[in-house]
């Protein structure tokens, strides 16, 4: 993402694609799904290259477009994951997280 934004904007950004992510994927609509998982991962500005070496090694391998969607979909979750965590409290209250997306990021605590 070339524009700045706040934390409290770039966790609502990427909610909502991995939001709308998961449900394309849920949907077998595998290609969507992918992109709009590298657009959830990709709002944070410190992951570095870590989306392009994922694409990288899903390249080499001769992997199922299920499996490369799944492989996003991780990318973005995590990437969501750390996202909220850098939120202060006062933060938090600003940003509702998807109440079945808190509880699987309370379980990897």
């Amino acid at each position: 993402m070339t524009e700045q934004r706040t934390a409290v904007e770039q966790v609502r950004f990427s909610q909502e694609h991995f939001i709308k992510g998961s449900s394309l994927h849920e949907k077998k609509s595998f290609k969507e799904a992918i992109e709009i998982f590298k657009e959830s991962a990709s709002v944070n500005p410190d992951i570095g290259n870590q989306l392009e070496m994922l694409e990288k090694k899903l390249v080499k391998g001769s992997y199922k477009l299920l499996q490369k969607s799944i492989a996003y979909m991780g990318c973005a979750a995590n990437n969501l994951y750390e996202l909220i965590n850098r939120l202060s409290e006062e933060e938090k209250e600003q940003v509702p997280i998807d109440k079945s997306l808190d509880k699987v990021f309370q379980s990897w605590e």
